[in-house]
């Protein structure tokens, strides 16, 4: 009898937090433009697998909860990210803090606009059609997060680890500079952090995952979410009745490796979703309150701007430079501040069991490895792509090998030029006064 009665106090003192999961479909009606590669010539007309934006919502009390959402798009814009957030954290009483907005990263989802504007020239029919997409798709963000305050009970959470092998660093050196290829001797990260959510009966409610690796293993027309879409069917095949969620960490300077078409897309899928049922089938130690978060903003600064650059590029022969330095010219002669960046770093901690560091925008692996050196003792995972999806986040050694990353890219984006070498210095400073504020060392 006593025996009994203490298993009954120790699942009920496990079970502390609250836990809702829901999803909701973001798949565009066709045609569509995909986004995340300049050479598209059309839009979409097929899809191969729907698009979804999930939410997992863990509550300690009505104080003390996080929302965590999941998107499989290339990234949120500002304007979406901060309305949603704005909707969200009214609706609900909640902190800034408190909300992670996550995108996958995937090259075979919709025009996000304005995000990556320069690379389309759209008529007025096709810019009417992403408008109304990323106003909708605001409206379903916002709809899912609700639905899954609509659905807690009492859940138990643990944490695992397992490990998929196709990520490969990208920044391959030649004669000519850095380019995008294959680095075998690069840094790499190949760790999968799984986060369960299971009712009181054992069974799998949600599935978060993470991998830090670029979703780019296929440039084709069909509408999917990539490798991490084929991963996160693959999961809720292993555990049926489960929400997987897929987090992407800081793999901006990793591609998958081989990549080329759908049917790699869909093996790296299963690899990944392989390395999640092993750690759910593994050792899953619990992940307890309380809940503990923080939110900032620092400022990035932009190297010094010069009109000059971009009036030589308006009279160039490439396209993509014309209409960045139409951006950057009316800019400059409307007198508005293009010097600085506005950067968003968020951590949530989980008692001392696990922590979510989720940093903005496509950020390289150097961020991850220097936060984890930095707090040796936090069970951690990097999550790159949060808030918002803006620009590339190169790290002081990046910058200056510079390529693709760091330099080129910021013509897609729309932005100035390069970061200052400060950068690194920038974010991680935000990164340690997150982790203070959130109690880490505690």
């Amino acid at each position: 009898m006593i025996l009994i009665f203490l298993l009954a106090f120790s699942i009920i003192s496990d079970a502390q937090l609250r836990v809702g999961v829901a999803r909701k479909s973001i798949t565009p009606e066709t045609p569509f433009w995909l986004t995340g590669y300049a050479s598209r010539d059309r839009p979409s007309t097929e899809v191969l697998h729907d698009l979804w934006a999930k939410a997992l919502v863990i509550e300690e009390n009505s104080r003390s909860r996080i929302v965590i959402v999941t998107t499989d798009i290339l990234g949120l814009s500002r304007d979406i990210s901060e309305e949603v957030s704005r909707r969200v954290l009214a609706e609900h009483g909640m902190d800034r803090s408190q909300l992670i907005l996550s995108s996958s990263h995937t090259h075979s989802g919709p025009v996000i606009w304005p995000a990556l504007s320069v690379i389309f020239d759209f008529d007025r029919e096709d810019q009417k059609t992403v408008m109304r997409y990323a106003e909708k798709l605001t409206d379903d963000i916002v709809e899912v997060v609700n639905m899954a305050f609509s659905a807690m009970e009492p859940m138990q959470l643990s944490y695992g680890r397992g490990n998929a092998d196709f990520a490969i660093n990208r920044r391959q050196a030649t004669d000519k500079g850095v380019v995008i290829g294959l680095n075998p001797a690069g840094t790499v990260d190949h760790d999968v952090p799984v986060l369960k959510a299971a009712d009181m009966n054992g069974n799998v409610k949600a599935v978060l995952f993470g991998y830090a690796c670029h979703n780019t293993t296929s440039a084709s027309y069909l509408i999917n979410g990539d490798y991490s879409g084929f991963a996160q069917i693959e999961v809720e095949k292993m555990f049926p009745g489960a929400v997987a969620m897929y987090m992407a960490g800081c793999g901006a300077d990793q591609n998958p490796n081989p990549r080329g078409s759908v049917e790699l897309a869909a093996e790296h899928g299963r690899s990944l979703a392989e390395a999640v049922n092993t750690a759910m089938k593994g050792e899953m130690k619990p992940v307890r309150p309380p809940l503990r978060t923080s939110y900032i903003v620092t400022e990035l600064h932009f190297r010094p701007f010069d009109p000059g650059i971009y009036r030589r590029e308006m009279t160039g022969e490439d396209i993509y430079m014309q209409r960045r330095a139409r951006l950057m010219l009316e800019a400059y002669n409307k007198g508005w501040d293009v010097s600085t960046y506005r950067y968003p770093v968020q951590a949530v901690r989980f008692s001392n069991d696990f922590t979510i560091l989720a940093l903005t925008g496509e950020v390289v692996l150097d961020y991850s490895i220097a936060a984890r050196a930095r707090f040796p003792r936090e069970n951690m995972f990097v999550a790159g792509y949060c808030t918002e999806v803006q620009c590339y986040i190169p790290s002081k050694n990046i910058l200056r090998e510079g390529g693709y990353e760091p330099e080129s890219s910021m013509i897609y984006y729309g932005f100035p030029g390069s970061f200052t070498e400060d950068v690194e210095d920038r974010v991680m400073d935000a990164v340690a006064l997150v982790m203070k504020r959130s109690g880490a060392g505690r």
